[in-house]
Order: structure tokens, then C-alpha cells, then sequence
């Protein structure tokens, strides 16, 4: 098994959608959203707090080479990658947010100040894990590396008597109509030779920089709306309207050797430039760029190091460690750093939690448990200053309308933690903000009227009081306990037992098919509510297009007619869409876990790949990498309900290093997954060497198992078509 951080190509989903048409049962499935990953390869630490990546202004991330779209393949503004600079604090293959930070542009220049915002060639470009590096056209080299909590740029000039770095202030959100963020308060000061602060607010919040720059004998000086300010130690702005901003900020300047180096160093905080200071300090301690870089890239050898998987296939190598690199960006934590300065746990970039909750989340927990509990604790000390556990939530204040999205996902999170006994909570502290939180936005619907439109948060509701209520059996208080369990009924409102599938209603993304076939706490009743197990899988090969003509997915700028009759197909989204991540499990839930191993190894050989247009959709803060990491290693984590399924992997073998020791999945009569070919079916497992007949195991059973064996076959058997997964009205099936 060979590292996979040797196999990471961050520059995977930087692109559009590119991948070989698709073989068989994926050749039914229709795209909708925006076939492009929104990835971007800049320079990133394992969850910090810091990225730095080169600023072209455009969608998604800025540094992409799209015009905004929410549908199809994006329409290009740049056939090639450029950038007017590099900036800082990237989101990580989300969608339409709009407003994507990068904040304080580093731009190194040869010409006057009046070039600022030229594009040049990204040339000879490189990217590994915490380290990004490119010539431009101009002939100056470019590197950046990150640390928790800062950046380091390194600019090799050719000779010329006058090499700048142009930091902009002024500059935030992209380039495009509509997606410019702007600083409504400022304040720059040189502080002495080659070191300066400032502090810009933006959407509500405060972010500091502490920068340093060595370049011995080089002017510094403050510029205004691109005009020089010679002998000026500050500029301050008391407020800035969008309507009168102009650009501002400082520049260093001077003439250079051929192969003359400059380093720039910054260090942030939402506590002010002190504290910026500080955290430079700790993460750099006067270590050089190299010294910095190598850092970095120990910690991602660490955190990539903890999956590992034996493969022939260098591109397969390639996508999983790329895979499980990107499930391990977000969220970032940024510990002290909360912005009503309080100590401990701070996190922020949990965009997107209703993708993230189903896999990424489950996947943090699995490997990296403290850093759940972290977050646990952050997202109970948002709810407590800003009055509701979020659903999504950015380095920003204010609303960004994600409540439409989905309703009470945190509970799901915190389940799973509190049902593996993980310390550091206090979970009567946390039933405070749960249950208060259930009530809110479409909660009062809920409770009111027995059901919330759009009708997927009914099924995220009742679903989250399932979880709540395994929470208030924790802190033994069984009359609470059992109150969220009669609310946790209410699930049945959403369907309709006519048709099996979910009542009319208005969806966000996706439509009534897309959302009806969603894991939920009682799959047992779910199912006889469509009729029984027969009826159910009717509709399920129905959904994934079994015995279907392949389909043609939309082009650039997709008419309203090619859309509505895409959306009529009733089709699973290939994970181009989040809503049916869950979808292919299942089957489990029906006896038919052959049906999962086609659909999965269906969309594991064909929806993934190398190259920048390797990915099928928005990866969504690794919420779609991390699908892919437990598609290849024959487990889906059930979240909310501590329970792994188990299905056929994508590869021979794999190990996993959990916190009470490594599990090896290992196999026997595995074929290697391609598109078009052979599907592998389980035949038997055994845990720890006893035959295990059921299709799934507990959270707390995995954290013990040192070896889960899988047979495999080309054909079906009759394991897991017995024992079902379990269910609140049954147990076991």
C-alpha cells in the first residue's frame, strides 16, 4: 500500500465536468446542477483556517474560469487559467453562495501600480497538498503555503529596477455581476521596515492581518484609489459605501536581482491584529517558506496516512487520495478565534451541512473524533450567541437563506457523537440548544401543523427529533425522550400511500423522487408505506433507471424545456446532486443488497476520475469526495443512527486507522471496478474471523473490529437479504 498523500492532484474538480461518457446503468442518469467540482488547488492545511490560492475573479472559487451558473455546463470567461494576484480564505467546491472571501490580494509586479488587476498566464503551474506554485506570464515565479492560521507567499523575480508586491485590501468575492464583497470599515498602518497591520470588516466581521515582508532596502509605502501616499503611515475608513469604494493598500517596492527571492508572511485572526501577530509567530516562529512548507506537508502525510488501500491503478490511487485530501479541508477551525471572544472551539465554513452531514461529517468522526467534538462544541456556542445551531455557516454574519436547504441537521451530528460516548460535551448543555432548536423556522410548522413545506424538512424534522431523543436518553430524562419520539412519527405525513414517493410539494434542488428514498429512522414502516418490499425496489430500479435508454445531459445554458423535461425523468442525479447520497443504501433496507453493490459500482467506475474534470458535481466542502471514500471501501455511514452498511468495496483491501486500533477490510474474489464491467456481490463476511450475517455494524462495534473479511462474487447470494438493517418499529427486520 503506498501513501496516498504521494497520489493527491488537488487540481482534480478544478474544471468542467470531463469525464468518459458513461457505460451502462450511469448512462440513465441525468446531471442537472453544474457539472463542474468547484475544487481549487490552492494551498490549504489539514481544517485550518487559512487557504491561499491564485485570484483570477471568477466562478466559482475565484480562481476558476466560469461565469456563475446553477445549471449545465458553465459558460467560460478565461480558456485558460489566469490571475491578477493571490488571496486568501477559499470555500471548497460549494455552489451558488455568491460571496466566496478572498481577502488581501497579493499581486508581484513588474509594471506600475496602475496594472493592479491585470491578468497573467498561470504558467508551469504545481499543486500538492499545503503548497501551490506557478510562473506568470510577467517571469515571476509564485509560491504559497499555509499554516493553520497564515500564509506564506515566496516571489522570485527576474532583474528589474523597480519589482513590486501590491497588497489590495479593497479586494473580496469574485469578479463576476452580483458576487463582490466589500470592505465597510478599514484601517492599514505601517508598523516599521518590511512590517505593516491592517483590518477590514466584511459581512459583519472583523478580519485582522499581521504581515511581514522581507525585502531588504525596498520602499513601503500606503496607496489610495491606485495613487501613491508617500510618508504616510495609516489610512482609516470609518465606513466605505459600495458606491464610492475605491481600491487601497500598501506596496513595497524596489529593484531586484535575477533569482532575488521575497518572502511575504501574514498571520489572521477575527480578534484583531495582535492577535494576527501572535498567530503568525506560533505558526512560523521565524522559520523560513521551505521550513513552513514542510510542515504542512508532514501534517497532510499524518491526516492522509490514517486511510490506506491497495490498488493496481495509479489513476484509482489517484482519485481516492484526492478524495479523502478534500473531505479533510473543511470545516475550518480556528480555535480562540470566535467573533464574540469567547475561548475555545470556533469553526466556520460548515457550508455546506446538508451535503456534508450524510459523509463528510460521519467520515470526520470516524478518523479525527476530537475534531467532532470540537465542532460540537463550536456549533453550541454559535446557537447560544446567535440564537440557532446553523445550517450552514461562513466567516460571516448575517443571513445567508439556508434555512431553505434543510432543517435541524446538527442534531444528526451530534447523535452519532453522543451514541459513541465521545467525552468533552456537555450534553445537558447541548439538550438546551437541541430542543429549542426544533422549534424554530420550519419547526413551528411542524409542530403546529404536523408537517413543514418544502416537505423534506418534514422528514428532516422528525428525523432530527429521532436523533434528539436518543440525546435525552443520555442525559436520562425519559419523559423528554419519549416526546420526541411520538414527534419523531410524524414522517408520515410526508408521503403519500398512494403513489410510495413524497407528497407534492416545492423542493430545493432536486424534486419529490430525488427526496423519497432518504435513510430515515424507520425504513421497516417507510417501506410497507410503499407497499411492501417488491413495491419498494419497483420504485428504486424505477429511480436508477434499470431497463432505461441513456440519457443526454445539458449543455451550456440548458433551455427551460431541456431542463423540465431532464427533471421529468424522475432520475437519480448521478452525484451531481446531494439529496440522493443515501439514495442507493437503500436497497438494504428492501433485501436487495446486490442492487446497492450495482449502483454503487455503477457510479464509483463512472462519476469519478483524474483531471480537472474529474468530478461529476459540486464536491460541496468534500460532502461528494468523502461519498466516493466510503463507496471505495464498502461502508456507508448511516448518520444520525451510529451504523455503518455494508457493501462490496472498490478495492482488494484497505486500512483504516481508528482511535482504539487499525481495522483492515480485506477481500476475497475481488475484481477491479471499471466502467461497463463485472459488478462484485457479497457473499459472506466475517468480523474478527466469526461469520457476520447482517448487512451492517455499529459505530461502536467498528471502532473494535481489527478485520472485516467480504467475499465476493460476480453473481448475487442470499447474504443480507434476511437479517435488515434496523428500524425503530422493528429492530431488526
Amino acid at each position: 500500500m503506498s501513501p496516498l498523500y504521494e497520489y493527491v492532484d488537488p487540481f482534480i474538480g478544478t474544471g468542467a465536468t470531463d469525464l468518459p461518457a458513461p457505460k451502462g446503468l450511469a448512462g440513465t442518469w441525468w446531471w442537472p446542477k453544474p457539472q463542474v467540482g468547484n475544487t481549487h488547488p490552492g494551498a490549504m492545511h489539514p481544517f485550518g483556517m487559512v487557504s491561499a490560492c491564485p485570484y483570477s475573479g471568477a466562478y466559482p472559487t475565484g480562481y476558476g474560469l466560469y461565469d456563475f451558473n446553477t445549471e449545465g455546463v458553465p459558460n467560460q470567461l478565461y480558456d485558460r487559467p489566469v490571475a491578477s494576484g493571490f488571496t486568501h480564505f477559499q470555500q471548497s467546491g460549494t455552489g451558488a453562495i455568491r460571496k466566496y472571501y478572498n481577502y488581501f490580494r497579493v499581486t508581484p509586479m513588474l509594471g506600475p501600480l496602475d496594472d493592479l488587476g491585470t491578468t497573467w498566464d498561470l504558467l508551469d503551474e504545481v499543486a500538492e497538498p499545503g503548497y501551490y506554485a506557478a510562473t506568470l506570464s510577467s517571469g515571476i515565479r509564485c509560491e504559497v503555503t499555509v499554516g493553520p492560521k497564515s500564509a506564506v507567499h515566496r516571489y522570485t523575480f527576474p532583474a528589474n529596477d523597480a519589482a513590486r508586491i501590491v497588497i489590495d485590501a479593497s479586494t473580496g468575492g469574485l469578479a463576476i455581476p452580483h458576487s463582490q464583497t466589500v470592505p465597510l470599515k478599514a484601517h492599514l498602518a505601517m508598523l516599521g521596515p518590511g512590517v505593516a497591520q491592517g483590518e477590514i470588516h466584511v459581512e459583519g466581521v472583523p478580519l485582522a492581518v499581521h504581515l511581514e515582508v522581507d525585502a531588504p532596502g525596498w520602499r513601503q509605502l500606503l496607496w489610495y484609489d491606485r495613487r501613491l501616499m508617500p510618508g504616510g503611515t495609516r489610512l482609516d475608513f470609518d465606513y466605505i459605501r459600495p458606491t464610492t469604494l475605491r481600491p487601497f493598500g500598501l506596496m513595497f517596492m524596489g529593484p531586484s536581482r535575477a533569482e532575488q527571492t521575497v518572502e511575504v508572511r501574514l498571520g489572521f485572526s477575527l480578534r484583531g491584529c495582535e492577535t494576527a501577530r501572535d498567530n503568525l509567530y506560533a505558526d512560523l516562529g521565524g522559520i523560513p517558506f521551505a521550513s513552513r512548507r514542510d510542515r504542512t506537508a508532514a501534517t497532510w502525510r499524518d491526516h492522509l496516512g490514517k486511510v490506506e488501500i491497495k490498488t493496481d491503478s495509479d489513476d484509482q490511487a489517484t482519485v481516492f487520495g484526492t478524495a479523502l485530501y478534500h473531505s479533510l479541508v473543511k470545516p475550518c477551525f480556528a480555535p480562540d478565534e470566535s467573533p464574540w471572544t469567547t475561548e475555545g472551539p470556533y469553526a466556520f465554513d460548515i457550508c455546506t451541512m446538508w451535503d456534508i452531514y450524510r459523509t463528510q461529517l460521519p467520515l470526520m468522526t470516524t478518523l479525527f473524533p476530537e475534531r467532532s467534538v470540537a465542532l460540537a462544541n463550536s456549533l453550541l456556542s454559535i446557537c447560544e450567541q446567535e440564537g440557532n445551531l446553523p445550517i450552514g455557516y461562513r466567516m460571516a454574519k448575517g443571513a445567508d437563506r439556508f434555512s431553505r436547504q434543510g432543517s435541524a441537521l446538527a442534531h444528526t451530528f451530534l447523535a452519532d457523537l453522543c451514541q459513541l460516548d465521545l467525552p468533552g460535551i456537555d450534553w445537558d448543555w447541548a439538550m438546551v440548544h437541541l430542543e429549542m432548536d426544533l422549534r424554530r423556522t420550519y419547526g413551528e410548522d411542524y409542530l403546529v401543523h404536523g408537517v413543514a413545506h418544502p416537505i423534506s424538512h418534514t422528514l428532516d424534522l422528525a428525523y432530527a427529533y429521532h436523533c434528539t431523543a436518543a440525546i435525552a436518553q443520555k442525559v436520562r430524562d425519559r419523559p423528554l425522550a419519549q416526546q420526541m419520539r411520538n414527534h419523531a412519527q410524524g414522517w408520515r405525513a410526508a408521503y403519500d400511500p398512494g403513489t410510495g414517493l413524497l407528497r407534492d410539494s416545492t423542493f430545493y434542488e432536486g424534486g419529490r423522487w430525488n427526496y423519497s428514498f432518504r435513510l430515515l429512522h424507520d425504513m421497516r414502516a417507510r417501506i410497507a408505506l410503499a407497499g411492501g418490499d417488491e413495491a419498494f425496489v419497483g420504485l428504486l430500479d424505477r429511480f436508477f433507471g434499470y431497463d432505461a435508454v441513456p440519457v443526454t445531459q445539458p449543455g451550456v445554458a440548458p433551455s427551460v424545456a431541456e431542463m423540465d423535461a431532464g427533471y421529468a425523468l424522475c432520475r437519480f442525479e448521478g452525484l451531481n446532486n446531494e439529496p440522493d447520497y443515501e439514495a442507493p443504501w437503500s436497497y438494504h433496507y428492501a433485501g436487495r443488497p446486490d442492487r446497492t453493490a450495482e449502483v454503487v459500482h455503477a457510479a464509483v467506475a463512472n462519476q469519478f476520475g483524474t483531471g480537472r474534470g474529474g468530478l461529476p458535481g459540486n464536491d460541496d466542502s468534500g460532502g461528494l469526495s468523502a461519498w466516493y471514500v466510503w463507496a471505495t471501501l464498502g461502508l456507508f455511514p448511516v448518520a444520525g443512527q451510529n451504523l455503518f452498511l455494508v457493501s462490496a468495496p472498490a478495492v482488494a483491501e484497505s486500512t483504516i486507522q481508528l482511535p482504539n486500533g487499525d481495522l483492515s477490510i480485506t477481500t476475497s474474489g475481488f475484481e477491479p471496478v471499471e466502467p461497463g464491467g463485472p459488478v462484485s456481490y457479497v457473499q459472506s463476511i466475517a468480523v474478527n474471523g466469526k461469520t457476520l450475517e447482517r448487512p451492517w455494524i455499529s459505530g461502536r462495534e467498528l471502532r473494535h473490529i481489527r478485520n472485516l473479511h467480504i467475499s465476493l462474487a460476480p453473481q448475487p447470494s442470499g447474504w443480507g437479504t434476511r437479517i435488515r438493517p434496523p428500524s425503530t418499529s422493528g429492530g431488526e427486520a
